[in-house]
């Protein structure tokens, strides 16, 4: 049969070879606490390159050293990390995958020693440590080292780049009005509360001619939070921009119960792509080959981005493949036993 999932797709000026894209998944093992890329680092999304996976975008890597999720988190604030970065991607491309990467800072999120920052002076949690209310100045200086990490991607070759504004970090916790309670330019409306994740990728556009990728969170699962409507809005916004694709995932801004079941953040993709006229990705509990192509053949979403899933399984295009009786090209190493 014919697998939509197999087939390749134009992201901007680069081409994948398939629609299945690895999602950026935190690997917490930077054990210097330096940033750099470890052995961890080459093994894993190597393989997963060599599991046939067409785009492969590193998990979140953080901008400034304040912005960490934790010490082991992966970094591009320095231009000390460009040399092991270029070597993963070279890695990476050697095995016949495209390369992403999550520019991402954690806000108020952030688990670290010292002061972390945020819209306002809102801790996630209880437990969570009270962050402290960005100037107008930090907030320029956190564009200016997006800008600065876009570039530092640029240099080490990554094909794609990926903004991180979604799962309650820094970038969502400006567009959602839980978290900023912020009476200058960047709070209050709509307008105002996107100025900050408007002004990142406006930055990172005047020096990156690539694929720009923005990963949202879709509804946050709270009365008054946002919800797929008001990411409709900022979709069209995104694709006046010039953002080529949405990665639609949803929750983790603030504490909350979400009903988890296959394929349940679909339907935001599905939305956004169809009312904002920009393609999506879609991510969330997809575990099937049948499943990933029932997205894609009723134009739920353009790509499919699996996490845990490839975790679990690093050749899972393969078994895709098995599943939708599509025949798909071996490793030459592996053809004797593929």
């Amino acid at each position: 049969m014919n697998a939509k999932l197999f087939e390749p797709y134009t992201l901007n000026n680069v081409e994948l070879k398939n629609r299945i894209v690895m999602a950026p998944m935190c690997m917490y093992s930077s054990h210097n606490e330096d940033g750099k890329v470890e052995n961890w680092h080459r093994t894993h999304y190597t393989s997963r390159a060599v599991g046939g996976v067409g785009l492969i975008i590193q998990e979140a890597t953080a901008v400034t050293p304040q912005g960490r999720i934790s010490p082991q988190d992966l970094g591009i604030w320095d231009d000390g990390h460009i040399e092991g970065l270029k070597e993963l991607v070279g890695l990476i491309k050697e095995q016949g995958a495209k390369t992403g990467i999550q520019l991402a800072h954690a806000g108020r999120k952030a688990v670290l020693e010292g002061d972390i920052l945020a819209p306002s002076a809102i801790p996630f949690n209880d437990e969570m440590k009270i962050p402290v209310e960005m100037t107008v100045g930090d907030i320029k200086d956190t564009i200016t080292a997006f800008i600065n990490g876009a570039r530092r991607a640029k240099e080490a070759g990554f094909d794609v780049i990926e903004v991180h504004a979604a799962h309650g970090y820094l970038i969502n916790e400006f567009l959602s009005p839980l978290s900023n309670k912020r009476t200058d330019e960047y709070g209050g409306s709509a307008e105002n509360r996107y100025r900050f994740l408007r002004e990142v990728i406006d930055g990172i556009q005047q020096m990156w001619d690539g694929p720009l990728l923005v990963r949202v969170s879709a509804k946050d699962y709270h009365d008054d939070g946002l919800d797929v409507e008001d990411y409709v809005a900022f979709g069209k916004w995104m694709k006046e921009q010039g953002v080529d694709l949405i990665d639609v995932s949803s929750g983790a801004l603030v504490p909350a119960r979400i009903p988890i079941f296959p394929g349940y953040q679909v339907k935001l993709a599905e939305t956004i792509k169809h009312r904002s006229d920009i393609d999506t990705g879609a991510v969330g509990l997809i575990t099937t080959g049948i499943q990933a192509e029932e997205i894609l053949q009723n134009e739920r979403a353009d790509l499919v981005l699996l996490a845990r899933e490839l975790l679990r399984d690093p050749y899972w295009p393969r078994t895709a493949a098995n599943e939708l009786g599509v025949e798909i090209e071996a490793p030459k190493q592996y053809e004797r036993g593929w």
